[in-house]
């Protein structure tokens, strides 16, 4: 191909490349402008009503200015919510275990039923005991009536002091041995330790156990405590006595009163989160241990400033936004708390009720004029809370 044809050609692709820039490209009328070109059809920006017609480019070019779409900042609370979820157990639980080993012969209670702390739950065979307590109950008798007769000789002397200290001891010494006759009998039968609901029994009459079997579980269930771990930023905000309420999860619908009765000392290390303790009372028996719980509770939180996401543009500097004052833009860096769905939280010198650009920044520029072609209404959000999910230590 000759040079001329392939020099018509670059010209050719020049021009069209040039037309698609002029025609195409945000702001490139204002770049003609300062170059002197504004006679090009196309690239002339037109004149607006209230010009006169002997103004030069930069005035009208003042005069067309875009329109921007603005909205409203509006203020957000945060951290002012917290739900855990967490596990009940009962207010004290008892395994109860015999003191001594043997056969069950009897079982006084059934699963379910309501006992008081002393009432007798089960007996194991006590005759060996019996026979025990008899035997040292004689030997209580034989001794005292052996220190009587010392003392009578004592009185005539046909007896030394020795002897009758030696008949003293001996009383005391069969009193001691009846009192651990009686209590051997005693814990022959098994009462139980507190009051309470009585669980499912694994063992029956006839059974032989041991003092580490377990023939019964009490469960007072007056009150229920629940347990559940909340994250470390909230460890400095709770304290013993602050009220919350719990849900069952099993039945959304009923809500519980409770307050925090108790607080673990330290941070897990692992999942830097806080045990925490709740007391719940149930006066009417609907709550058990082992029961999940969605606890809630309320704090006065921390208020920032919410822009539309739209409005938050990045440079250099970090994040900022395009500020509308008095008619004229202002670049305001912010700094980013929380980004939600339809709103980002930022620290900044800001107010509710202040107008930020939202679309056309391209054509903002920092101290220059700001026509605003339309203000949205501030977008609604969801009140923000913190979720600590947990069943168990983590």
């Amino acid at each position: 191909m000759s040079f001329w044809k392939q020099a018509l050609i670059s010209l050719i692709v020049l021009a069209l490349a040039f037309f698609g820039w002029v025609r195409f490209f945000p702001g490139s009328s204002e770049i003609l402008a300062r170059w002197g070109m504004d006679w090009v059809p196309f690239a002339t920006v037109a004149r607006a009503p209230d010009q006169p017609a002997g103004q030069g480019n930069g005035q009208r070019q003042r005069g067309a200015q875009q329109g921007v779409v603005a909205a409203t900042v509006t203020e957000e609370t945060i951290n002012d919510r917290l739900s855990a979820i967490g596990t009940g157990r009962a207010k004290q639980t008892v395994a109860v275990t015999p003191y001594a080993a043997g056969r069950m012969t009897e079982m006084l209670v059934t699963s379910g039923a309501t006992v008081k702390a002393g009432d007798l739950i089960a007996k194991l065979d006590d005759e060996a005991e019996r026979i025990a307590v008899d035997r040292a109950r004689f030997a209580l008798d034989d001794a005292t009536a052996k220190q009587e007769r010392m003392q009578q000789l004592r009185t005539s002397n046909a007896a030394t002091s020795v002897q009758v200290t030696e008949a003293a001891l001996a009383v005391d010494n069969a009193r001691l041995a009846l009192r651990d006759a009686e209590l051997a009998l005693a814990r022959r039968s098994i009462p139980a330790p507190i009051s309470g609901v009585v669980g499912i029994l694994p063992v029956a009459a006839g059974n032989y156990v041991s003092t580490s079997t377990e023939i019964a579980r009490i469960d007072d269930r007056s009150s229920i405590l629940v347990d559940f771990w909340i994250p470390e930023r909230y460890a400095g905000m709770v304290d013993v006595g602050m009220p919350l309420a719990a849900a069952s999860v099993a039945r959304p619908g009923e809500v519980y009163e409770g307050k925090i009765s108790a607080l673990d000392n330290r941070i897990d290390d692992q999942s830097r989160t806080l045990q925490v303790q709740a007391l719940l009372e149930n006066p009417n028996d609907r709550l058990r241990a082992g029961m999940s719980f969605q606890v809630t509770m309320e704090f006065p939180g921390d208020v920032y400033p919410a822009v539309d996401p739209l409005a938050v543009q990045w440079g250099s500097g970090g994040a900022y936004v395009w500020l509308v004052k008095d008619g004229k833009a202002v670049r305001t860096d912010v700094k980013i708390i929380q980004r939600n769905t339809d709103t980002v939280l930022v620290q900044a010198a800001i107010s509710p009720g202040d107008i930020v650009v939202t679309e056309g920044v391209h054509a903002v520029r920092n101290g220059a004029p700001v026509t605003i072609a339309r203000t949205d209404a501030p977008r609604q959000t969801a009140p923000a809370e913190t979720a600590a999910t947990s069943t168990s230590g983590t």
